[in-house]
């Protein structure tokens, strides 16, 4: 792979080193962690009974002789809600308690999953009012989940951040393998009623578990309001150009690697000829390589980022193929495996990789646009598999979707993601003027910053191209518009210019925003230049007249 610099920093290369500070670490090690450990084992639990549901509503779907799009928007039904309110839920997760947010979002989930049941055995569930309240749950899933995410990275150790990301997939795609065997036991014996009821009891266990952790400390954080704390996030990641490229390597694979997950109830039926216990099969499968995956991590931290990445990519590809021209059980279930396999070598090692990189202060905010890239690809990936599959066959599809998958990972080759095991990430202090420090200044006041740089006519174009790492540093960290401009007075001046929402925004850029690279930015400006003055410039507010009344003039 060729490598190619961004920001200033090299890309990762086919011999990458691992993604962790020091010696690789094992990838069960965060389980020696017990509350995580408790975390990790309900939460296994809870994703085995949402598989089960899963399997439950499409074959349901299927048993009401629906459309093969209504079979593909279960999946769109559950990851929707995630593009959805991402960004939102990013922000309730850096703002608010997580513990308490998880212990909400659940509780809300066992209600919502309770009143499927009601309805199920009742009899009153339709197709269209079973993909509403799977959009609910999804709903309160995607609150959940950049909290809980950022939750994990809290009481695990900075090391650990890559393992416990893995074992959130390896809990992900376990529940593949166990819940929809069990679900296809329980459909046959006790039919879909009694699955979505099983499905409560895994909520409900996740929700004692966070009801009885009394020892949780949530991370100090700024006050900042809902709105500038949503544009904040969403400034850091369309400015990192490390994280922008993980979120597209992302969507690359997911939307077409999706297709197989949306269409395999109707490769079971169509193409196999098998019944709820066969896609039971099919789906243990695929859980069953992602549980081999697991003993795979740490070759996978060994080989580097981008070699896993571009591997599994094009693994999963040749196996989505493999499935669609498969005629029989027996040869699919391995493909199957191999496809679970690579599914978490991607996932995993993308989502560790981010999670490891995004600072703390903006980490929730950070990790609700990947689950917004993630599922909102998923969603991308069923709506469309389900159009075409409607048109052309679910085979075809298929098929067509792991060419595409192949294609995609090529694209690896000539732009592969950015090395980031020594890139430092703990936040830094700016000293700034204890006079501007101490003042009484109207928190909310937009914030315009000048800093003029003195600059020899010698440093004058490396200063200029330096110019360009500050402008993304700064962006990053707070500034919502940015210039550089020359003192047409005084030739040897260069005046950059950025605003900031607030005072209040602007001292959270001096205390907890900048990371050691971007220290190492600002240092390499000063270098550059003789001298340098700040200024920092308040808004007034808008003066009102009294009553609305117009002042005369004199």
């Amino acid at each position: 792979m060729t490598p190619a610099k961004v920001d200033g920093r090299q890309p990762a290369g086919a011999d990458s080193g691992p993604l962790t500070d020091g010696a690789p670490v094992h990838v069960w090690a965060p389980l020696t962690v017990p509350i995580y450990r408790a975390l990790w084992l309900t939460a296994l639990v809870s994703n085995i009974g949402t598989w089960m549901q899963t399997v439950g509503a499409q074959w349901f779907l299927v048993e009401q002789h629906t459309s093969p799009l209504l079979i593909a928007l279960i999946q769109t039904a559950s990851a929707a809600p995630v593009l959805l309110f991402g960004i939102p839920a990013g922000v309730l997760g850096e703002l608010l308690n997580r513990r308490w947010l998880l212990i909400w979002m659940q509780a809300l989930q066992v209600v919502i999953s309770g009143a499927l049941v009601w309805l199920t055995i009742s009899g009153q569930l339709t197709s269209y009012l079973l993909l509403g309240i799977t959009f609910l749950l999804g709903a309160a899933t995607a609150v959940q989940l950049p909290a809980y995410q950022a939750l994990a990275t809290e009481i695990v150790p900075r090391p650990m951040i890559p393992m416990a990301a893995s074992l959130s997939a390896i809990s992900i795609n376990t529940a593949r393998a166990i819940g929809p065997a069990i679900a296809g036991v329980l459909l046959s014996a006790y039919g879909v009623g009694f699955v979505f009821a099983v499905n409560v009891a895994s909520y409900a266990a996740f929700l004692l578990v966070l009801i009885f952790w009394r020892k949780y400390v949530p991370s100090p954080h700024e006050p900042e309001h809902f709105t500038d704390a949503a544009r904040a996030g969403i400034r850091y990641v369309s400015n990192s150009a490390v994280v922008k490229r993980i979120y597209v390597r992302l969507g690359l694979f997911v939307v077409p690697g999706s297709v197989l997950y949306a269409l395999l109830p109707l490769i079971a039926t169509d193409r196999l000829a098998l019944d709820s216990v066969g896609y039971g099969l099919l789906l243990a499968g695929l859980g069953a390589g992602s549980i081999a995956a697991a003993f795979l991590v740490s070759w996978f931290h060994r080989v580097g980022v981008n070699r896993t990445v571009f591997s599994c990519s094009a693994l999963f590809g040749l196996a989505t193929v493999g499935v669609a021209a498969s005629p029989s059980i027996l040869l699919t279930l391995p493909l199957l495996a191999v496809a679970g396999a690579s599914w978490i070598g991607v996932v995993a090692t993308l989502n560790g990789t981010v999670q490891t990189f995004l600072p703390v202060w903006v980490r929730s905010r950070g990790l609700s646009i990947y689950q917004m890239v993630l599922y909102g690809s998923m969603a991308a990936g069923g709506l469309v598999s389900g159009v075409v599959a409607g048109w052309m066959g679910a085979v075809v599809t298929c098929a067509i979707a792991g060419a595409v998958t192949v294609v995609a990972a090529t694209t690896h080759l000539i732009w592969p993601l950015v090395d980031t095991t020594d890139m430092r990430r703990a936040s830094v202090a700016l000293p700034l003027k204890t006079a501007d420090a101490d003042a009484h200044i109207d928190g909310d006041g937009a914030t315009l910053v000048t800093v003029r740089w003195t600059v020899n006519e010698k440093d004058r174009a490396a200063f200029i191209a330096h110019a360009s790492l500050v402008e993304r540093s700064r962006r990053r960290t707070g500034a919502r518009t940015w210039g550089l401009y020359e003192d047409r007075e005084h030739e040897q001046v260069l005046v950059e210019v950025f605003a900031v929402g607030s005072w209040q925004e602007h001292l959270q850029q001096h205390r907890t925003r900048l990371t050691p690279y971007d220290q190492e930015v600002l240092h390499g400006a000063d270098a550059l230049a003789q001298t340098v003055d700040v200024q920092h410039l308040i808004q007034l507010p808008n003066p009102v007249t009294p009553h609305g009344r117009q002042e005369k003039k004199r």
